[in-house]
């Protein structure tokens, strides 16, 4: 496997709004090719920010992972994506996933069957994506002649968050990448992708996979102990690792250590 993924950098939903672009503008000054956020009930949206950080900045790219696919109607999701990537060509890589239940129950749209859900949404998702025209009567996604009318030349990769067995096996059937978050180590990566590689072989997928580790490390650490993170993780299977800074108690940082980490970051990339 190859021991040098892409590395990027993660901006939790416990950083402030209105901090997000000076850090995107300070992360690619230090040379972080890659931001990576997540939408957190009931902090911020995925997509605002993204298309805010990819105008505020040149060539940095930024993911989602990831898209609680509750929230948000299949027809939506298809038209941020599609509108983001007409606008940002290759810089936008969407990430969907369950998102957590309990929050999901909280504002109503918690599924009987998530995995049923996800299965129909990202279907759904990548054939418009696509360009197809989609009708489709599921259990949970119904479309009637649905088509995008400003179609891309190539569709983004859909990347799928996935923890359990039965989630990781429906990223390699339908996905085109996972997104592993959690303090799995790189054994529990291993783990994953064993299941996501039977999934694959079983489906016949053969298209290009991107595996999306989420990694922690502290917010003082060395360049020596991001590339070694970094390294282990891409010897397990991982294509890109983004790296949450975490404070001395353990919890991610909201502070200076954002960008600390991301010239550290920077300086490895290098």
């Amino acid at each position: 496997m190859d021991a040098s993924p892409a590395l990027g950098l993660i901006l939790p939903p416990d950083l402030a709004p209105e901090r997000m672009l000076p850090a995107a503008r300070a992360a690619e000054a230090a040379g972080v090719d890659e931001l990576w956020l997540w939408e957190d009930c009931f902090a911020e949206s995925g997509v605002a920010p993204a298309a805010a950080i990819l105008a505020a900045t040149g060539v940095m790219r930024v993911g989602i992972g990831l898209l609680p696919v509750p929230l948000r109607n299949v027809g939506l999701a298809a038209m941020e994506i599609a509108t983001i990537e007409r606008m940002f060509p290759g810089r936008f890589m969407p990430g969907i996933g369950h998102g957590v239940l309990d929050w999901m129950g909280q504002a109503g749209v918690r599924a009987a069957s998530p995995l049923t859900l996800l299965r129909e949404y990202a279907t759904a998702l990548r054939a418009l994506l696509a360009g197809d025209e989609v009708s489709v009567d599921g259990r949970y996604v119904q479309l009637d002649r649905v088509q995008l009318r400003w179609r891309l030349d190539a569709a983004p990769p859909v990347l799928m968050g996935a923890e359990r067995p039965k989630t990781l096996a429906l990223a390699g059937e339908l996905g085109d990448g996972v997104i592993l978050v959690g303090d799995r180590g790189p054994e529990g990566t291993r783990e994953a992708l064993g299941i996501i590689g039977e999934a694959r072989a079983a489906a016949g997928a053969d298209r290009p996979f991107e595996v999306v580790q989420f990694g922690e490390i502290r917010a003082d650490a060395s360049v020596a102990q991001v590339r070694e993170l970094a390294a282990a993780y891409g010897e397990a299977g991982a294509t890109r690792v983004p790296l949450l800074a975490m404070d001395a108690e353990g919890k991610p940082d909201a502070g200076d250590g954002i960008l600390q980490l991301a010239e550290t970051i920077g300086a490895a990339i290098r």
